[in-house]
């Protein structure tokens, strides 16, 4: 594979190995910017991981509780806000470069599919 677009309404991914820095691109329905492979996969790696506390805090709230929760890496912050099971994504990057980008709740079940199915080699 040496390039690959996935993309919805909202939200679009993108990899292209042939890159020589910057081989992923994120982008939402206003704004889009390229990534190295390592900022890609610690993007992968936080949003998993706020999926799946997301997820575990189902028994831990109230049916109208909402929450937010951070995660953290050397590239990037990431933050999920809203319900347990409909929640939206802010990341900030934090390699030096500018980047900020927000994705609404109604478009990260298809994101998080996508995420998980961009093969990086």
């Amino acid at each position: 594979m040496t390039a690959l677009l996935k993309e919805g309404s909202g939200w679009r991914l993108g990899w292209d190995e042939a890159r020589p820095t910057f081989k992923a691109l994120v982008g939402g329905k206003n704004w889009a910017f390229e990534l190295t492979q390592d900022e890609f996969e610690a993007m992968r790696s936080l949003a998993q991981q706020l999926a799946e506390t997301m997820a575990a805090m189902a028994t831990e709230l109230m049916p109208d509780e909402q929450i937010t929760l951070e995660q953290e890496n050397q590239y990037l912050w990431m933050e999920a806000d809203g319900f347990h099971h409909c929640y939206g994504l802010r990341f900030i990057l934090l390699t030096g470069r500018g980047g900020e980008g927000t994705w609404p709740a109604s478009v990260i079940p298809e994101l998080l599919h996508g995420l998980e199915h961009i093969n990086v080699f």
